[in-house]
């Protein structure tokens, strides 16, 4: 019998080869596989968390790099302070892993400015509310405790471990010191005081900003040495917080003409207040 015209289209069919459409399409999703990888890539994420993780003043290379440019152009670190109440200036980002683990003593100032601001509690950071709350063991040297943390957490990053009670001491009537922090996984206590005489118009002298720092760093071993092994730090630093520059300048004169012995591995912070600060002293 003859076959029909579509029998025969039909018989063709099936002897003609299907076309390789399922290549055309791996070929396209591989390419879009391409993007997606390119898009997804981690040197690019990993470049901006870097980025975003330097600023905001760790102590890797990258940010030592930037810091060495910065104070060459400027004299300032590049580290900007974070944010609280009273505004920041002067030696920040300064205390390295490097230079608390060096036995060698070290002075830096720096500006508190609080303007117009008044005081509130709530303005403070975590650890400053708690200071604040948890008062202090006598004197009126609360709130310069409180804003001699503010300083360090809002400049280090320090976080607050204990605070002065909460210490513990081998002879618990011994020499103490004021508040145990940490800056780059160290422990550090930290003795506060004030540069200040009252009345405050009376001139303040060298021999006075003498005075001072004779009798707190010569407290510094004592109270070293009266830590528990459990709150032991590596090192101390004195908090100063000066009434004026010119406070702070006597304070660093006397600091230069002071014997080795006195200053051992000490780190003096002075911080100099401006603006609505008579809460301070």
């Amino acid at each position: 019998m003859r076959p029909s015209a579509l029998s025969l289209l039909a018989l063709l069919a099936l002897l003609t080869p299907v076309a390789a459409c399922s290549g055309g399409k791996d070929d396209g999703d591989d390419t879009a596989t391409i993007a997606d990888d390119t898009q997804d890539d981690d040197t690019g994420d990993t470049n901006a968390d870097d980025s975003a993780e330097d600023s905001g003043g760790g102590d890797s290379g990258g940010d030592d790099s930037g810091d060495s440019g910065d104070s060459g152009d400027t004299g300032e670190p590049s580290f900007e302070p974070l944010d609280g109440l009273g505004a920041l200036s002067g030696d920040c980002g300064v205390l390295t892993e490097a230079l608390l683990t060096d036995p060698a003593p070290g002075l830096y100032v720096n500006t508190l400015d609080f303007g117009a601001e008044t005081f509130d509690p709530s303005l403070l950071s975590e650890g400053g509310q708690v200071i604040y709350e948890a008062g202090n063991l006598g004197g009126s040297s609360l709130l310069s405790e409180v804003f001699a943390y503010e300083v360090l957490y809002r400049c280090e990053l320090a976080a607050l471990l204990k605070t002065e009670a909460e210490i513990v001491y081998t002879d618990s009537g011994g020499k103490k010191t004021d508040l145990l922090v940490e800056i780059d996984g160290l422990k550090l206590g930290v003795s506060v005081t004030r540069a200040y005489h009252y009345p405050p118009d009376d001139p303040y002298t060298l021999e006075l900003a003498t005075e001072l720092l004779t009798k707190k760093l010569g407290d510094l071993p004592l109270s070293t040495a009266n830590v528990a092994p459990e709150d032991a730090w590596v090192k101390q630093l004195l908090s100063i917080l000066a009434y004026t520059p010119e406070h702070a300048a006597l304070i660093e004169e006397s600091w230069l003409g002071l014997d080795d012995s006195l200053r051992g591995d000490a780190i003096l912070i002075v911080t100099v207040t401006e603006g609505d600060d008579e809460e301070l002293y």
